[in-house]
């Protein structure tokens, strides 16, 4: 015995409709393609002066950052001048270098001080960062 709706079934079915998959598929691009640009990277927003005659530092340093509102930060975390001097202390019997990161706007006078802090604490190759022009 033979049902009718089978046979349909077989001989009917000849090609799939692809359009409502198409649809589906580019509703999945849009969404993870917006949701991506909301991700935003932690960090310390800081902009780097330009310099024509910067050089590229290949070892490793101990990296202070000066944000444009003269905060100093260590590994991340807001520091002040006694755990600064006594962090360049530590590093100055290490013999290890210091890159200074500081925002264009931070004041002159924040960074000359770090810079004397720990030329005074004996750490003898300190850096600038720059971004090359």
């Amino acid at each position: 015995m033979r049902f009718k709706g089978r046979m349909e079934l077989e001989h009917g079915l000849k090609q799939i409709d692809i359009a409502p998959l198409i649809d589906i598929v580019f509703q999945l691009l849009i969404f993870f393609m917006l949701t991506s640009s909301f991700i935003i990277q932690p960090g310390i927003k800081v902009n780097l002066p330009k310099a024509v005659t910067s050089e590229v530092v290949k070892y490793e340093n101990i990296e202070i950052m000066v944000s444009s509102e003269n905060v100093t930060y260590l590994n991340g975390k807001i520091v002040d001048s006694k755990e600064l001097k006594s962090f360049f202390a530590q590093a100055a019997k290490r013999n290890q270098s210091v890159l200074i990161k500081a925002d264009k706007r931070a004041s002159l006078g924040r960074v000359v001080d770090i810079w004397d802090l720990a030329r005074d604490l004996g750490i003898s190759q300190i850096n600038i960062a720059t971004n090359q022009e």
